[in-house]
């Protein structure tokens, strides 16, 4: 495994989104423009915020291990990482990487020939918890630990440390100097965080050492108990810290499914929480019924009503159903059906029945409780550090040529669709124009125009050039497609547990414990996991535009559509006979342009599976002519794409993404099929393997792209067994120019040199159409009132040790 892919991998497997991934027109502050989302964290002058307190974080999962370099480290190892160790540069909230004074005075490159030396010069008052002061030695162990020189080390990020010749002491105790054997761009990515010598100075130490206990910390937190049983880990105010005291007493990180947050919210178990779109929905809708907004009237209904289908928090919808919640959907026939079959002559189904409504009615309860008590959250919104993506596998099928990719590209309306998701949240809703960097960050230019926007005409001529016709001849069998032949439509599972990410939308790297993502025989776990679990979207008050179930939420009926059409057809089809089947062939593919396939539910027809040996087998007989009708086809078969996307909860917004883009592609002729596949088995079945033609999944962005973008769009390179390696370039699709760029940049120490070798590196990225930006994933976080300087952090990193709860307004600020 290189060393460019054990970085890469760590980081996406760690999920470290605010540590690391406008055209800029030079160097300066405004280069990268400015942000698309800025930070939503309540922002608070330290003197305005209280000494002492707790705060419970929500996490997803306790870590595995607290080691960050492992590959086994996930978000909740690289948060204790923050708070706990020193973090020699964090990120503004720009997303671009600064020193932090709280362990460095200076750090830059005091020499270039005949070798890079970096000196950092450290704070001096910057000790362990120990005692002991941070120092060369700790460097040294890091260094040798991380360098790739001793696989008795069990590590998964390593690239920059393969590149060091050596390091020494200063002229004092306080400086460092780093000496490279070859010139390291993204220097100040190395050391970040820096451990102790106790836990990287030995193999043993660093495998198993840090897995579960950090015993020698430097933060403004130190590492308290870990409870696998509350699930529960307490970071408690470092006393030997020297820097400004953390606010808070206490911060316990609390792992809870990101599907239950809402409910945890609500009793009082959390404070702060990253949700998903429906979780945030939810919360408003208390704080409108709060304020009486609601046009159906405020409040719950009592049990009395509850039994009639009633009693949900924020008054009655159509028929005296709940506006929104358990019930709401119930209409009053089905409101009064119940009632008669509870109270009717068949004693088992009414006790069945009574059942049931007793059910719900503490169904409806438990809602109107959990209303009342999240009315008091506030949701804080921004732009995660993560852009989604159209990722098309150019290694086989239609896709292989790169001028069928460029016309998928041209066929998208990215404005659209970054509408679709970030408009309904209130969010900026501009299309991501980089591959490798985000707006604000001083890589970033929009080089999409090395592509070109959307442009119908523009798509179908690349689709001609490249043979494909409309009403072109189709000799393959009824169902077969220009798609990878091998790829398995479905697994037959179904997506179990709660849902995977906070709006449905996979990124790539960050863990999560729904996931299933198996470790690579290396060790290593390429990561793939839903942002977040999604719950059912709750049901907006009838005629109140705003509050309606968002199509972010749910997917387009355009399948629906499609289905009734394709039955109506199948009747057709049955009435006028076989010869009459031929004939309305044309109009049965058209309508397959967005056909839907759910796991384990493909026909046996459409799978080639045997006829029912019970009907005898019929004499061949001549296929009559089929045309593609509207689609395309070429060499006999018809321009059908796989379109893989995950089934479970919490992935509706993906989905309805999907469905736009199917709807679109259809217009220029190319059919989609949308195979919806179990959640666990999306990433590592599909992605990862090369199962597919399309695609929706995510990148995290990050401050260092000469390094961590490369092994992303790395060209494969055959293995000596045959196999394609690919590193992280999961759609297949790259060049050596591109690999030379990134080389380049990587060593060019001139800063905004290596910018510009990065920008065009990801204009020729733009240009081989595997991989299309759509837009910056929304953060949502709920938070509890009166706390400051934390929600949405965006782009940057947290200051831990001034997160705290809101001081009392004083006499004197309430007359202001």
């Amino acid at each position: 495994m290189s060393q460019r892919r054990r970085r890469s991998l760590a980081l996406l497997t760690s999920g470290v989104l605010a540590l690391p991934l406008l055209t800029g027109c030079g160097a300066g502050e405004d280069e990268g423009g400015p942000v698309a989302a800025g930070q939503d964290i309540a922002t608070t002058a330290r003197e305005k915020v209280a000494d002492g307190g707790v705060l419970r974080w929500a996490v997803d999962t306790l870590p595995d291990t607290l080691n960050t370099f492992q590959a086994d480290a996930d978000a909740t190892t690289a948060r204790i990482a923050g708070a706990v160790l020193p973090q020699l540069f964090v990120l503004d909230a720009k997303g671009r990487p600064v020193a932090n004074p709280d362990y460095l005075e200076k750090a830059e490159v005091v020499e270039r020939e005949p070798k890079q030396v970096v000196l950092y010069k450290l704070n001096q008052q910057a000790v362990w918890s120990d005692g002991r002061e941070i120092g060369a030695a700790d460097f040294v162990a890091q260094w040798r630990a991380l360098n790739g020189k001793d696989s008795a080390y069990w590590t998964a990020r390593n690239a920059g440390y393969e590149r060091i010749e050596k390091i020494e002491k200063g002229k004092t105790d306080l400086e460092v100097r780093v000496t490279f054997a070859k010139p390291y761009a993204d220097w100040r990515s190395l050391f970040s965080p820096l451990y102790p010598k106790q836990v990287t100075g030995t193999p043993d130490a660093f495998n198993e050492g840090a897995r579960g206990a950090l015993k020698v910390t430097a933060g403004p937190f130190a590492l308290g108990a870990i409870d696998k049983k509350t699930g529960t880990a307490a970071l408690t105010r470092n006393p030997r810290w020297w820097g400004r005291q953390a606010k808070l007493d206490t911060l316990v990180l609390t792992a809870v499914p990101r599907a239950e947050r809402a409910a945890a919210l609500a009793a009082g178990k959390l404070d702060l929480a990253e949700i998903d779109r429906t979780g945030a929905d939810r919360i408003a809708l208390a704080r409108r019924d709060a304020a009486g907004k609601d046009a159906a009237g405020k409040g719950g209904a009592g049990k009395g009503d509850a039994d009639k289908g009633g009693a949900g928090s924020g008054g009655a919808g159509s028929g005296g159903a709940p506006a929104h919640g358990p019930g709401a959907a119930m209409t009053p026939a089905q409101a009064t059906l119940s009632w008669a079959v509870a109270f009717g002559t068949d004693e088992d189904k009414a006790t069945a029945e009574k059942e049931s409504r007793d059910k719900h009615v503490a169904a409806v309860k438990r809602y109107a409780d959990e209303q009342t008590a999240l009315r008091n959250f506030t949701v804080r919104k921004s732009l995660e550090p993560a852009y989604t993506q159209l990722a098309m596998n150019g290694s086989t099928g239609p896709l292989a040529d790169e001028r069928v990719r460029r016309a998928v590209a041209r066929a998208l309306d990215r404005k659209a669709l970054a509408e679709l998701v970030l408009k309904p949240l209130g969010l900026p809703a501009k299309p991501v124009g980089s591959h490798v960097a985000l707006a604000g960050q001083r890589a970033y230019a929009d080089n999409s125009d090395a592509l070109g926007g959307q442009d119908m005409q523009a798509a179908q001529a690349l689709l001609a050039d490249a043979g494909w016709r409309r009403g072109g001849k189709i000799t393959e069998p009824a169902g077969a497609k220009a798609g990878p032949e091998s790829a398995p439509q479905d697994d037959g599972k179904t997506p179990s547990g709660p849902g995977t990410g906070n709006d449905g939308l996979y990124i790539v790297g960050q863990d999560d414990e729904a996931n299933g993502d198996p470790r690579s025989a290396a060790g290593q776990r390429p990561q793939a996991r839903p942002a977040g679990p999604g719950e059912r979207p709750a049901a907006a008050a009838p005629g109140d535009a705003q509050d309606r179930p968002s199509p972010v939420l749910a997917p387009a009926p355009f399948g629906a559509q499609q289905e009734v059409s394709l039955l109506a057809q199948a009747a057709r089809v049955a009435a006028a006979g076989t010869a009459d089947a031929a004939g309305t062939a044309d109009a049965a593919g058209t309508a397959d342009a967005a056909g839907t396939v759910d796991d384990g539910k493909r026909s046996a027809a459409r799978d080639g599976d045997a006829a029912d040996p019970a009907e005898g087998t019929p004499a061949p007989a001549k296929q009559a002519t089929r045309t593609s009708g509207a689609m395309l086809a070429k060499d006999g078969k018809a321009l059908t794409l796989r379109f893989v996307l995950p089934a479970g909860p919490g992935s509706e917004s993906l989905r309805a993404v999907g469905d736009r883009i199917a709807q679109m592609l259809r217009k220029v002729g190319v059919n989609t099929e949308t195979t919806k596949v179990a959640d666990e088995s999306f990433f590592k079945d599909h992605i990862a393997s090369g199962q597919y033609d399309l695609a929706l999944y995510s990148w995290p962005a990050t401050a260092y792209p000469a390094t961590d973008a490369r092994p992303i769009f790395a060209k494969p390179e055959p293995a000596a067994d045959g196999s394609l390696l690919v590193e992280q370039n999961y759609t297949r699709v790259g060049t050596d120019h591109i690999d030379q760029l990134f080389d380049q940049a990587v060593g060019e120490l001139d800063e905004d040199q290596s910018r510009e070798l990065i920008r065009k590196a990801d204009a020729r990225i733009w240009a081989a159409a595997g991989s299309i930006p759509l837009y910056q994933r929304p953060e949502l976080v709920a938070v509890k009132p009166g706390l400051a300087n934390a929600g949405a952090f965006g782009l940057g990193s947290p200051r831990y040790q001034d997160i705290g709860w809101k001081k009392p307004p004083t006499a004197k600020d309430k007359k202001k």
